[in-house]
């Protein structure tokens, strides 16, 4: 029996979405591991231009964001705004399918035009041409679909922070990608678009995937502790520190290039200055889980969010040091970035729609979950597998910048790069490991609520089971 809160939650969008993060998630994983292949020698499609490695990389980072982060994302925004407004969405029945199956289709579209060699030339909008206008129709949608409830409830009383946040993120993606993905390649040639492009690369991170995924922490998190956030003022210290310092961060992708060097300073300020902001989300979120954390052991959802706090804390730390211009000296265009860039999007982001989805799958099929020992054993081995991963490429890294500055051959970086890329395949393939194990509980769980279903068909048709 569903309670009044439950009854204005369409379950079946969020089963949906859910589903297809997780489908594209296996996705993702595997085109990482064919990519990883190639520098040891090992491609498995060596010559066969569709599955060359540099489409399937394209089509391993594209369908992070695009497949797996915004269907969790949706996913958990079906669920939680209702319940933070007491109001609906704008249209489940005929919008919110029509949304589903219009990102299942725009994600597919991406991978097969990126696979084709469709791609654009700009790092995370390497969506077709053709595509870049879908998405940005399904983004509006998406802004009208959610930000009407919260409309709904403004007009009644104050809103708390996670609505803030769900705002902004709905407001801010479709301006920036429309920046990102047609004014480089239509309308500002050269290094000035290579400046747009960095923005969107940043962009694309800062003003929707944080600002959803810190909305999505500020519902969860009191939810699953069952107290209130610690501080609602820190919530919008966060809020505003991410609105104004963000967006000027862009250019550090291309610091010691032709951009002018006060837009490389103006990134570089702004980079450091928004970790206060970062800090003080991050205390935010310890200072409310104070006094409850022993909930960390019994919660594996809360878990994964927190672990992914601590990964965001110390990103958002290697930012600020990798973003310096002597740094950069070293570490650009090496593994080091490599490394950053899926400690951020698989670490911090991943890890709390892992959360999020293992919160709410059991909720979706009214069942408990499957198995408690596969939940821990998917938890510590992508863990493992994603610290390891970090460490080795930074490590890695750091000998390829050392040997380049040194002006040692080329062929040296590359020798002494190959123990490490042996530890990203090996890290990769104990991340593979516990997503088995998640998939396979994820699974089992599902099954649950269809046997029983059927059980319950078979009894009430029959009187008894069959």
């Amino acid at each position: 029996m569903k309670s009044e809160q439950d009854s204005i939650i369409n379950y079946d969008l969020v089963y949906a979405h859910i589903v297809a993060s997780i489908v594209l998630l296996a996705v993702v994983f595997l085109a990482g591991m064919l990519y990883s292949l190639q520098f040891l020698h090992l491609y498995p499609f060596p010559g066969i231009e569709f599955l060359s490695p540099g489409r399937v990389r394209t089509v391993h980072t594209n369908g992070a964001v695009y497949g797996f982060i915004v269907n969790g994302f949706t996913a958990a925004l079906y669920w939680a705004l209702p319940r933070l407004t007491g109001q609906r969405v704008m249209n489940e029945k005929y919008l919110g399918w029509f949304m589903f199956i219009a990102l299942q289709g725009a994600v597919a579209a991406t991978a097969i035009g990126i696979l084709a060699g469709d791609s654009q030339a700009i790092p995370w909008g390497e969506t077709p041409w053709y595509v870049d206008p879908f998405i940005v129709v399904w983004l509006l949608l998406a802004l009208v679909q959610f930000t009407t409830p919260i409309y709904k409830l403004a007009n009644k009383e104050p809103l708390y922070a996670a609505n803030w946040y769900m705002i902004a993120g709905l407001v801010w993606i479709p301006m920036v990608y429309i920046m990102g993905n047609y004014v480089p390649v239509f309308f500002v040639p050269g290094i000035a678009g290579a400046a747009i492009t960095g923005t969107w690369i940043h962009d694309a991170v800062g003003l929707y995937v944080t600002p959803i995924g810190w909305g999505l922490c500020y519902y969860f998190i009191p939810v699953i502790l069952k107290k209130p956030v610690w501080s609602h003022a820190l919530s919008l210290l966060g809020f505003w520190g991410l609105a104004f310092f963000y967006p000027l961060q862009g250019v550090h992708h291309y610091l010691w290039s032709p951009i002018p060097m006060y837009a490389q300073y103006a990134a570089v300020l702004s980079t450091i200055v928004l970790e206060l902001a970062v800090v003080s989300v991050i205390v935010n979120f310890m200072m409310t889980l104070k006094g409850r954390a022993e909930a960390l052991k019994e919660s594996i959802p809360l878990r994964w969010i927190y672990v992914g706090i601590i990964n965001y804390a110390i990103t958002c730390f290697q930012c600020a040091i990798q973003v310096l211009l002597t740094t950069q000296k070293v570490i650009h265009y090496t593994d080091w970035v490599v490394g950053h860039a899926h400690l951020i999007m698989y670490g911090t982001f991943g890890f709390w729609i892992m959360g999020f989805i293992s919160y709410l799958w059991p909720k979706v099929n009214h069942s408990e979950t499957y198995s408690k020992a596969l939940d821990e054993w998917a938890f510590w081995l992508l863990l493992l597998g994603m610290e390891l991963m970090w460490v080795d490429l930074l490590a890695g890294g750091l000998i390829q910048g050392f040997t380049w500055w040194s002006l040692s051959p080329w062929m040296d970086s590359i020798r002494y790069s190959f123990p490490f890329w042996i530890g990203r395949t090996a890290s990769g393939t104990l991340m593979s490991i516990g997503l088995c194990f998640y998939i396979y509980n994820f699974y089992k769980t599902g099954r649950k609520k269809t046997v029983s279903l059927i059980h319950a068909h078979e009894v009430g048709a029959g009187g008894g089971v069959r």
